[in-house]
């Protein structure tokens, strides 16, 4: 349980580095536009703090950590990680006006696609997880 309130912490901090490189370097490009360098911030709060607080709390509950648990938590990493990269790199030549080829446009869509991805099938498998060793309703 401690290795998840450790990773919600590490999240959180991330989170707001994120939300404080948004603010400061849209202010200094004199950005004002949409840009999806703010997404950091709120996926890093969501899918990395508030997502494993509730760990915590489901662990708590119905011990619900296996052997697998850890390999598919680590799939879950990359794939949060990867898209909150791909966003920041996305978002960075929003801000600073570059003009991408599209092959660099689709790998950079491509990689925060498989990011997404990585983080639907482990949350998928974490929730099978906490499935099974919920106890079955008694009555």
């Amino acid at each position: 349980m401690k290795r998840y309130s450790n990773t919600a912490l590490v999240y959180a901090i991330l989170a707001m580095v994120g939300g404080v490189f948004y603010r400061e370097f849209t202010k200094f490009n004199g950005f004002t536009a949409r840009t999806t360098l703010s997404m950091v911030h709120t996926h890093y709060f969501l899918l990395g703090m508030v997502f494993f607080l509730l760990l915590l709390v489901l662990e708590k509950n119905f011990s619900f950590t296996g052997a697998a648990t850890g390999q598919v938590l680590a799939v879950y990493h990359v794939g949060l990680n990867l898209t909150a990269v791909m966003l920041a790199v996305r978002g960075v030549i929003q801000v600073l006006g570059n003009t991408l080829s599209s092959g660099v446009n689709a790998a950079i869509s491509g990689m925060a696609g498989i990011g997404h991805i990585l983080l639907g099938v482990s949350l998928v498998l974490l929730l099978l997880q906490v499935k099974r060793s919920v106890p079955a309703a008694q009555g």
